[in-house]
């Protein structure tokens, strides 16, 4: 695996910061958290990369930031800030004030994110009309100056093409130059790349660092594939059954991962240089699944899965022990002597 080499930003407040997030599940006369006491920051122009299986709570966590969850889901605690300002304190009127003007989401399927009647123009100038001011026309003059932007040809005409007309590729870049239209101060990029080959995956991922570069954005990205985290990410969140078990500088925790999930997510990676047919060796998995939400304990919900488990790993979850300049693991293996 190439560890990155960039650096961090510079410390400072940050663009975002989420504190001590706890969404719950209500159900049937039973209610469970389905994420629980979750805190990381983003400064401006930084990448950070929640990552983990599907199940672990990253899309959750991208719901809660841009106010999208519903019914039977609610957030019992915690603070999710903006330059300042909690959008858990909000009303709905100055919510979607800040959505899709200040803080923006690239959702995981463009296919299904993107309206099939109207053209790719139309969408991408509703929030420039909505948080611009702009007229119909100054908005498709605009949509067409993002879609070239982000890479699309013949940009003039497409603005006028309908999703359907478009291949997966371009589609996500639609739905990136949308989620750029009103420079946001934080874009969430939930699994960008999902279902697009490796060559376009690198350019998306290319054109995400051009437009962070150009714009200043602090990003968030959510994704299941270190090789992702390697290759964008200053910093990392690694999230299980709703929880975060390890965080830190992205080089720090990929050169010395210390929970035993962390360290199982980087051994399934394969390596390029890996030798080839009979003699390749077998990929390590981790036994099991993720939980359901109702048959979480008490104690930390990867125990179950954990070949260094101990009783106390299923009779209380641990808290962040440090184990670097910025890594901290959510892991009873790390507590202190007394």
């Amino acid at each position: 695996m190439n560890l990155p080499t960039h650096v961090a930003a510079a410390p400072g407040a940050p663009a975002l910061a989420v504190q001590g997030l706890t969404v719950s599940l209500q159900g049937k006369g039973r209610s469970a958290n389905i994420l629980n006491d979750v805190s990381f920051e983003v400064q401006q122009g930084e990448t950070v990369c929640l990552v983990g299986e599907s199940g672990c709570g990253k899309s959750m966590t991208a719901l809660a930031i841009m106010r999208l969850l519903t019914d039977p889901l609610h957030v019992r605690a915690g603070r999710i800030t903006l330059d300042g300002r909690n959008l858990l304190q909000l009303d709905e009127r100055r919510m979607r004030g800040m959505r899709g003007n200040q803080v923006s989401m690239i959702f995981q399927e463009p296919m299904t994110a993107l309206n099939p009647v109207y053209t790719v123009g139309e969408q991408i100038g509703e929030s420039l009309r909505l948080h611009q001011g702009m007229t119909r026309s100054q908005a498709r003059s605009r949509a067409a100056e993002l879609l070239q932007s982000v890479g699309i040809p013949a940009a003039e005409t497409r603005v006028d093409s309908y999703p359907h007309e478009m291949s997966g590729g371009m589609r996500q870049r639609v739905m990136i130059a949308m989620a750029l239209a009103c420079d946001p101060r934080v874009l969430i990029a939930d699994e960008p790349t999902t279902a697009l080959d490796v060559t376009v995956q690198a350019q998306i991922f290319d054109l995400l660092r051009a437009q962070q570069q150009a714009r200043g954005t602090a990003i968030v990205m959510i994704t299941h594939d270190m090789g992702a985290v390697a290759e964008v990410a200053d910093r990392v969140v690694v999230m299980y059954g709703g929880h975060v078990v390890e965080h830190g500088c992205t080089a720090e925790v990929l050169a010395a991962p210390r929970h035993p999930y962390t360290q199982g997510l980087i051994a399934c990676m394969p390596e390029l240089d890996d030798a080839p047919g009979p003699h390749r060796p077998e990929l390590p998995e981790i036994a099991g699944i993720v939980p359901s939400v109702w048959q979480r304990g008490a104690g930390c919900p990867f125990a179950d899965r954990c070949p260094r488990a101990m009783p106390q790993c299923h009779a209380d979850m641990p808290p962040q022990f440090a184990q670097g300049p910025t890594q901290r693991v959510a892991c009873w293996l790390y507590k202190e002597a007394p």
